[in-house]
């Protein structure tokens, strides 16, 4: 049996440049993983399966609509001679349509698992395709570290001296269409948005690997979900006037298409006493401190 973890993927920043033809909105956005997440454990079988355990279980389909069993059925239809079926054991922590890619995450974790298990020697390119025919976050998933993401979740660009961040996660319990967001959003087919911020400033000082200046370069971005997002729930818009007057914070923002917002902090100590203050006065949020960067790849 093999274990691999699934990251939180946490958009930090994220600018919707446009909708193609097709339908696929076009987005530039600054993409960390946190060192809190899901677990998933592959072992060989004689046919697919899928378990699922863990706080965020309860609802959670064991079936062919879960990213995970249908990230290894992709894996086995792309390589029949050299993987096989699976059983999934997947530890269910992160809130479930909340985000931070947390179905993303699982496919991509079993993936690699597979590749693992089977002692296989795979490109990383190779996967590219398959990957991103399961969702758009899955590619970066994959990956698991840093970096600006843009397209429809094609291009990937690693900033591999992202310093690592303090903070908190936080969801109010709300979950959120990712689909009912982007049409709240109403940007129609065929639309650039040439004008505005874009991620360039972050990716440039994330490359200095200084975290100062990446937090500055973050004050002048946004989440262009985050406005559609809280006019459809506004349980999330309470959540970020919490988050933004907390001691220490640094950012409030949603993550993704929401409900999973962040708060940044200065220190690791700052990060604790607001989870702290949050779980004493919102017992029924999901409060996690983490970390922000590259991940469980990340150290120090």
């Amino acid at each position: 049996m093999v274990e691999e973890r699934a990251p939180a993927k946490v958009n930090l920043a994220l600018r919707v440049t446009g909708r193609r033809a097709d339908g696929y909105h076009l987005l530039d956005s600054i993409v960390v993983f946190a060192d809190v997440g899901d677990v998933v454990r592959l072992e060989r079988a004689g046919d697919f399966g899928l378990e699922i355990t863990g706080r965020a279980a309860r609802g959670l389909p064991a079936d062919d609509t879960n990213l995970a069993l249908r990230a290894a059925r992709l894996m086995a239809e792309i390589r029949p001679e050299t993987f096989g079926p699976v059983r999934i054991l997947l530890e269910k922590n992160l809130p479930v349509a909340s985000g931070i890619g947390g179905g993303s995450a699982d496919a991509a974790a079993v993936m690699r698992a597979m590749i693992r298990l089977f002692g296989a020697d795979i490109p990383a390119e190779e996967l590219r395709g398959p990957a991103l025919s399961l969702g758009a976050d899955v590619p970066v998933c994959l990956d698991g570290r840093a970096c600006r993401m843009r397209g429809i979740g094609e291009e990937v660009e690693p900033l591999e001296a992202f310093p690592g961040l303090h903070g908190v996660l936080v969801n109010p319990g709300v979950p959120v269409s990712t689909a009912a967001v982007f049409s709240a959003l109403g940007l129609e087919a065929g639309t650039v948005r040439e004008e505005g911020w874009s991620c360039g400033p972050v990716a440039a000082a994330a490359r200095h690997g200084v975290a100062e200046e990446v937090l500055a370069a973050l004050a002048g971005t946004d989440n262009d979900l985050q406005a559609p997002a809280c006019g459809l729930h506004p349980e999330i818009a309470d959540c970020l006037e919490v988050l933004a007057g907390l001691p220490g914070v640094r950012l409030a923002r949603m993550s993704g298409s929401g409900g999973t917002c962040f708060a940044l902090a200065g220190t690791a100590r700052e990060a604790a006493e607001m989870a702290r203050v949050l779980r004493s006065a919102h017992p029924g949020w999901w409060v996690e401190t983490a970390r922000f960067g590259h991940g469980d790849a990340f150290g120090g």
